[in-house]
């Protein structure tokens, strides 16, 4: 079976850098983008297991690069988790709203992360499949 697939959408190149390294210590596959924009391309080429998607983004915000992706055919079953400071309920709210299929805010600790991540493949129907 091949490495899962996830893809970073975090402007934050430390941040986005500290997350692909533990990532791919348990054996997932990284591919990175930096803002919105490259972020929706990187999804739609790659067609990644899961995204990782910060809101606060150069060009594109995470919100509308999750709405269109989930309001594609093509896209709308992969995994999105939202990673952002922005903690407040109507942000909580939007990321729902948007589609996303979980929610966390900086900080975060990795191991939750992680569980979330290994919570959400588990449950996503594999290509090919229909449930």
């Amino acid at each position: 079976m091949s490495q899962q697939k996830i893809l970073i959408i975090e402007d934050e190149k430390d941040m986005s850098e500290a997350i692909k390294l533990r990532l791919e210590a348990n054996n997932f596959t990284v591919i990175a983008a930096f803002d919105g924009p490259e972020g929706l391309s990187l999804a739609r080429s790659e067609n990644p297991d899961l995204i990782i998607l910060d809101i606060m983004l150069p060009k594109m915000d995470g919100f509308r690069v999750c709405r269109m992706l989930k309001f594609d055919e093509k896209y709308a079953k992969i995994p999105i988790i939202m990673l952002t400071a922005r903690s407040q309920q109507k942000d909580i709210e939007q990321g729902t709203e948007m589609g996303a299929d979980a929610y966390m805010t900086k900080p975060f600790k990795s191991e939750e992360l992680l569980e979330k991540i290994k919570t959400l493949l588990a449950a996503k129907v594999p290509a090919g499949k229909s449930s």
